[in-house]
C-alpha cells in the first residue's frame, strides 16, 4: 500500500470513528431523555411529544451556556493521550454503546456517562495496562458515582421539605397549580443541565481521537468548532427520539410524583449537574435525577420509594464500569485483529 493510499485509509478509519462517537452521543440523548423528560410528563405537566422538544431545545442551548471543563477531562484527564489510537476509541465506543443497548431493552437507567468512562479504561488497559491512568481524573468521576445521587438526594429532599413549609397553609389547587408552572423552569434547567454535561463527554473522545491521529494539535485549548456543534446537536436529536422503556422506571416505578414533587426533584438535580459541570467533571444525570427523585419520594414516608426497584437500578450502576470495559478491551483485541 503505497503513502497516499495509506493516508486515505486512515482518514476513513477516523471519519467511521467520529461518526460511531455520533451514534453514541445520539444513543446517550435517547438513553437518557427520560432523565430529562420523565418528572415532567409522570406528573401530567407536559405530553410526552411536548416534552421531548422541550428537552432536546435546551439539550442543545447549554451549547451556549458551559465551558468545555468535562470535555478537557475526558479528552485529557482521564488516560495519557499519547496511548490512545483508533483501536483504543473504538474499543471504548463499542463497549459504551453495548452496555447501553444491554441497559435500554430491559429499561435500566444506567450512567451512558460511565459507560464511556469504563469503555476508555478497559480499552485502554488491553493496549498499555494501568500505568496509561490518570488515576486523579478516574477518582474524580468514580467519587461523583456516590455524590452525584448524595446531593440529588439531599438537595430534592430539601427543597420539598422547604416548599412544603413554605406552602403548608396554602390551598392544594393553588398549590398544584404554582408548581406546573415552576416544573417548567426545573426541566429546562435540568435539560441544560444534561445537555451540558453529556455532550461533553462525546466531544472529548473525538478531541481524544483527533489529538492521537494528528488532526488536531495536543496543546489546543480546543476541538475544532465542528466538533461541539456535531455532539450537541446528536444528542439533541437523541433526546428528541426518547427512550419510553426507561421514561417509565424513573417517572412512575420508583415512586409516584406529583408537580411539585416533580419540580423539587428537576430543582435539586439541575443545581448538582450545574455544579459538576462548572467543576469538570463527568457525572451520570441519571444517577443524579435517580437520587433526587428517591430523595422527594422519602419525604413522605419510607414506604413511598419502591427500594426493590431503585435496588435494582444501583446494582446496574455498580456494574457500569466494568462491564463496559470489559466489552471495550474485548472490541480492542477483535479491532487489533481486524485491521
Amino acid at each position: 500500500m503505497d503513502t497516499a493510499t495509506a493516508t486515505q485509509a486512515a482518514l476513513w478509519v477516523v471519519l467511521l470513528l467520529v461518526a460511531l462517537a455520533l451514534a453514541f452521543d445520539f444513543m446517550n440523548g435517547f438513553h437518557d431523555a427520560a432523565n430529562s423528560i420523565a418528572t415532567v410528563v409522570s406528573t401530567g405537566v407536559l405530553r410526552p411529544g411536548q416534552a421531548v422538544v422541550f428537552a432536546a431545545f435546551f439539550n442543545f442551548v447549554a451549547i451556549f451556556v458551559f465551558h468545555l471543563s468535562v470535555a478537557a477531562t475526558v479528552g485529557k484527564g482521564i488516560v495519557l493521550p499519547q496511548v490512545v489510537d483508533t483501536h483504543v476509541v473504538f474499543g471504548a465506543l463499542v463497549g459504551a454503546i453495548t452496555w447501553n443497548l444491554v441497559t435500554w431493552y430491559y429499561g435500566i437507567p444506567s450512567s451512558s456517562s460511565h459507560a464511556l468512562i469504563g469503555g476508555i479504561v478497559g480499552a485502554v488497559i488491553a493496549k498499555a495496562g494501568t500505568s496509561a491512568l490518570i488515576m486523579s481524573g478516574i477518582g474524580k468521576t468514580v467519587l461523583f458515582i456516590l455524590l452525584s445521587p448524595a446531593l440529588g438526594f439531599t438537595l430534592g429532599s430539601l427543597m420539598m421539605v422547604l416548599v412544603s413549609r413554605l406552602f403548608r397553609r396554602a390551598p392544594p389547587r393553588k398549590v398544584d397549580r404554582w408548581s406546573r408552572r415552576l416544573q417548567l423552569v426545573s426541566a429546562s434547567a435540568y435539560s441544560l443541565g444534561h445537555g451540558g454535561n453529556d455532550a461533553q463527554k462525546t466531544i472529548g473522545i473525538i478531541w481524544l481521537l483527533l489529538i492521537a491521529t494528528g488532526y488536531t494539535a495536543a496543546g489546543a485549548a480546543s476541538p475544532p468548532a465542528w466538533v461541539i456543534v456535531s455532539c450537541y446537536v446528536a444528542i439533541a436529536l437523541g433526546t428528541l427520539f426518547g427512550g419510553w422503556r426507561i421514561v417509565r422506571t424513573m417517572g412512575q416505578k420508583i415512586t409516584k410524583l406529583k408537580p411539585v414533587g416533580g419540580f423539587c426533584a428537576e430543582s435539586g438535580g439541575a443545581i448538582t449537574l450545574f455544579l459538576a459541570t462548572s467543576l469538570g467533571i463527568p457525572v451520570s444525570t441519571t444517577h443524579t435525577i435517580t437520587g433526587a427523585i428517591v430523595g422527594v419520594g422519602s419525604t413522605r414516608r419510607a414506604s413511598a420509594v419502591r427500594w426493590g426497584v431503585a435496588g435494582s437500578i444501583v446494582w446496574a450502576w455498580i456494574l457500569t464500569i466494568p462491564a463496559s470495559a470489559l466489552v471495550a478491551a474485548a472490541a480492542y483485541w477483535l479491532s487489533m485483529l481486524l485491521y
